[in-house]
């Protein structure tokens, strides 16, 4: 996609932060890395817990020999002692780690940081400082890896859509096995209250789903024989036979796993700049603490204790874990937050993108429509209208046309005992039967000619089918796609969401695209379109947008594909189960919901929210903590504290980002 470019050519940077955090934690964590997921095994969770126990055992055991070091008043040779397996129990971890990023060229992470400070205050004679500087910090760190585990569970909890087990039935008997070692064709059981582990068609059973974990919506759908289901869903009463149409690596619950677990690939623009932010801004804090250590001794007669002090308190609180930390698990909760609601949103740069939404443009077939024919209107202008559409339907009793089946729809009379015979179909003007021995003529305007029946031309929106009868003008009856429910409302949320204009491109006539335009309050219309001409009105409205706004192009994902590409965010409508959307689209809205779009832009806006909180707050606190260092009023532990406290408070905010908001 052409707007891809300007967050791809970061990618092959994705984790440089890692360098400022390659952690060898107590949690075996790293923490350019917690956007990864787990692959929800009980081992991982198991070690993870035996981890953190083993940390609190050694924060206590350090905390006490810290508390006795203080207390006690016996040889200052025992309180060193005390102090110096204090500061090993706690910190030796940190140290190695330190170690190991130098020898691979990665010196000035916190690890370094942490370590300088800590060993900087005993070289000065400061045992318990030193101490109380590592266990801070290892206190902060755990509560922070704590916080942040918290969120990749509750993001796991969310998308807790992956079956675990399929029944398949195998030589006359069921076999449970895992799923992905069921093939095409075969048959699975699922019974009520049991997922629905891969892609199918029901072939006996019926039964209502819960796809609440794949749209968001909570009204259960109803299936019976020959109804698609999709793997995700639970079923909710009846046993239901199910042939299988897709590997499970093709599956929908695949894909949308992949797509949630891969979205940290596409970087946002706030993510980036801390990635380069981080990667100047810690060589330079560490300079200017060499520079507030050596300067006023060596040039104005300062104290080198008290400098060194300061340099190293400065070197602490410059730390920038918080924002290198908080930024992508911000965009990493909103993604899973969203994916709750159905949307997949692909990656953060797209989230980003999409918080500026100033133009929408939707497609209308399946997008504020149905995209399924209906009679709209009947008008009789001779004998009852009910009749009309019966002798209407009759005639095309046997076609398989989507407006024959919508004129069979309308029809309240039993057809079954009504004679239709010598059924001609004339191509391109409609079609003539004999029904009930009456000669029964129904098309368009050139089929009323031929029949000798003229009509006049009608204005009115969506496709007209007139109807003769012995050569006799009955009425016409106007066939039309019809609005979506909630198409209005989507539209009138945007306005309210400050969306300055919003397009309705279609391929439809002038007159059916007049009438939903109408419905809809859409601000501009464009009809008769082939595919590349819907391109064009897209790189002309690109052309004239606001210059810090973006474009967002919704449409069904399937024959759009050239303008999801084109837009700034393309955003596939309705796409449950659809590759083609899947793989085109930037966002992919999990049902038919348009009102779904201004909930999306809420979500984007809101993380971008806490994204600008984050950042402004972290560097508030620590220009002002660095300032006070240097001026000898903020000591060591104050420094530590500031710096943990500053990150943890991030990521909690970070996290809010998970809590969808609804309005």
């Amino acid at each position: 996609m052409s707007h891809q470019h300007e967050h791809e050519h970061e990618h092959e940077h994705e984790h440089e932060h890692e360098h400022e955090h390659e952690h060898v934690h107590h949690h075996g964590h790293d923490h350019g890395h917690h956007h990864d997921h787990c692959d929800g095994c009980g081992h991982c969770h198991g070690e993870e817990e035996e981890n953190r126990t083993v940390m609190i055992v050694r924060i206590l055991i350090s905390a006490v020999l810290l508390a006795v070091g203080l207390l006690i008043s016996g040889p200052a040779w025992l309180k060193t002692v005390l102090f110096l397996v204090s500061w090993v129990t706690v910190g030796y971890n940190v140290v190695i780690a330190a170690v190991k990023n130098i020898l691979r060229g990665h010196a000035l992470d916190e690890m370094f940081l942490m370590t300088v400070a800590s060993a900087g205050a005993f070289c000065l004679g400061d045992f318990a400082e030193g101490v109380a500087v590592m266990l801070l910090y290892q206190i902060g760190e755990f509560f922070q890896d704590y916080a942040v585990d918290q969120s990749r569970d509750s993001i796991a909890e969310l998308m807790d859509i992956r079956p675990d087990t399929a029944d398949v039935e195998r030589n006359g008997k069921i076999e449970t096995v895992h799923p992905e070692d069921v093939q095409v064709g075969e048959i699975i059981a699922v019974r009520p209250g049991e997922k629905i582990p891969l892609d199918g068609t029901v072939i006996e059973g019926s039964s209502a789903l819960n796809t609440l974990a794949l749209t968001g919506e909570s009204v259960p759908r109803d299936v019976t024989a020959g109804d698609p289901v999709l793997s995700g869903c639970i079923n909710l009463q009846g046993l239901l036979r199910v042939e299988v149409t897709h590997a499970f690596g093709d599956s929908t619950v695949a894909r949308i796993l992949e797509l949630v677990e891969n979205a940290s690939d596409h970087k946002s623009r706030a993510d980036q700049f801390i990635t380069r932010f981080a990667r100047i801004y810690t060589p330079v804090v560490v300079g200017l603490a060499l520079l507030v250590a050596l300067v006023p001794p060596l040039f104005f007669g300062g104290a080198w204790k008290e400098w060194i002090t300061s340099a190293l308190t400065f070197l602490v609180i410059s730390c920038p874990c918080a924002l290198v930390i908080s930024v992508p698990l911000t965009f990493f909760s909103a993604i899973g937050g969203a994916s709750r609601k159905g949307i997949l949103i692909k990656g953060a740069g797209y989230l980003e993108t999409l918080a500026q939404a100033s133009v929408a443009v939707f497609d209308k077939t399946g997008t504020l429509t149905q995209g399924t024919f209906a009679v709209s209107e009947a008008h009789a202008v001779c004998g009852a209208r009910e009749d009309m559409v019966a002798l209407a339907a009759a005639a095309e009793a046997y076609s398989n046309h989507p407006i024959a089946q919508s004129l069979r729809d309308a029809c309240t009379e039993d057809l079954s005992a009504w004679k239709v015979e010598n059924v001609e179909e004339i191509s391109g003007h409609g079609v003539r039967a004999l029904v009930n021995g009456r000669q029964v003529a129904v098309g368009n305007a050139k089929m009323m000619d031929r029949e000798g029946t003229p009509c006049g031309p009608l204005a009115v929106g969506g496709t007209v089918v007139h109807v003769a009868c012995d050569r006799q003008y009955l009425g016409y009856v106007v066939i039309a796609d019809r609005v979506k429910d909630g198409a209005a409302e989507a539209l009138a949320a945007l306005k309210q969401l400050g969306v300055k204009k919003t397009v309705m491109l279609t391929g439809d006539s002038e007159s059916a695209a007049r009438e939903v335009a109408r419905e809809t309050q859409v601000d501009e219309m464009h009809a008769n379109l082939l595919p590349d001409q819907k391109v064009e009105q897209v790189e002309a409205l690109l052309k004239n947008k606001e210059e810090n706004g973006a474009l967002v192009f919704v449409g069904d994902g399937i024959n759009d594909a050239p303008v999801l590409a084109r837009a700034d965010v393309g955003v596939a409508m309705g796409a449950l189960g659809s590759d083609a959307a899947i793989e085109a689209a930037d966002v992919v809205l999990m049902d038919d919901d348009p009102r779904k779009l201004a909930k999306a832009i809420r979500i984007a806006r809101n993380t971008i929210r806490i994204v600008r909180q984050n950042i402004w707050f972290c560097l508030g606190i620590k220009v002002i903590v660095m300032v006070l260092g240097v001026l000898h009023l903020a000591p060591l532990w104050l420094a530590i504290f500031a710096d943990v406290g500053v990150c943890f408070l991030a990521i909690l905010n970070a996290m809010r980002a998970m809590r969808t908001r609804d309005a």
